[in-house]
């Protein structure tokens, strides 16, 4: 017995329907992930301070996505990927570009540095950014696969985001003393391979998730928090400062709780 016409239409519908995606936290995925392709287009063109601000702005925007998400229940599998491979591009490939093209490039002409030979000497610069970019890609794979198994409270190795931070803060604050990646070569070198371990490193970081916006605070913490903005607003001629200073403090943050765990672990037992 054949179905009436009217019956068969739907059933066709349903069985080749897509599956949709929603537009909203996507957007602003994808806005981070402009950003990041923003801040290599600009530091090939040797802009390095608008370069450093896409990575600022990728991070603002990858931290807004998600939020959005949850707050809109429109998480997705595809919007996790989407901001996974967002994340590479606008933290792994982007802070490595720039900070190769601002300063680490240099080694290809320099002289061979003692003790290290011709070929080693003048590819110690793209070795650090590579060296960057791959514990970025380890960083996010590795966050993908143990989500559902750590702390919540900490991150498990210096996120991406924060990273990309540091070297972008470098660049910016450096930039605005009118100096010179190459006369800086060395520090971005050192912390570029730095904050590259530290991203696959163990080390513990304070996430901010246990945070609950919903409880209520004392008077005194809205104060603080309305004196920081002043703060913010006053010292916003020192911005590349401030913001390079508060990145690079949390990445030293990690090896203070590691430091912390260990001296504890070492004290006495309390005899009471």
């Amino acid at each position: 017995m054949s179905l009436p016409p009217q019956d068969i239409r739907p059933l066709h519908k349903s069985r080749f329907r897509r599956p949709g995606i929603y537009w909203l936290p996507n957007l602003f995925t994808l806005a981070a992930l402009f950003s990041g392709f923003y801040a290599i287009v600009q530091a090939m063109n040797e802009r390095f301070e608008y370069a450093a601000i896409g990575i600022f702005a990728a991070m603002v925007l990858d931290g807004l996505d998600g939020r959005i998400a949850r707050l809109t229940r429109t998480q997705s599998d595809f919007g996790a990927e989407l901001d996974s491979l967002s994340d590479m591009v606008a933290f792994g490939v982007a802070p490595a570009l720039v900070v190769y093209t601002w300063a680490l490039r240099d080694f290809a002409f320099s002289k061979t540095v003692p003790m290290l030979g011709p070929w080693l000497s003048t590819r110690l610069g793209w070795i650090a950014a590579f060296i960057y970019c791959a514990c970025a890609a380890l960083r996010l794979a590795r966050f993908n696969t143990n989500i559902d198994v750590v702390d919540k409270r900490y991150f498990q190795g210096l996120p991406s985001p924060a990273a990309a931070c540091v070297l972008a803060g470098l660049v910016w604050a450096v930039n605005e003393w009118q100096v010179k990646g190459v006369d800086v070569k060395w520090v971005a070198w050192a912390l570029t391979v730095f904050t590259g371990l530290t991203m696959v490193s163990n080390l513990k970081f304070y996430s901010g998730k246990d945070i609950n916006l919903r409880k209520s605070i004392p008077f005194s913490v809205l104060v603080g928090i309305a004196m920081g903005f002043v703060f913010l607003f006053v010292s916003a001629s020192t911005l590349p400062e401030l913001l390079f200073t508060v990145f690079l403090l949390y990445l030293l943050s990690g090896y203070g709780l590691w430091l912390m765990e260990r001296l504890r672990k070492r004290a006495p037992p309390d005899p009471h």
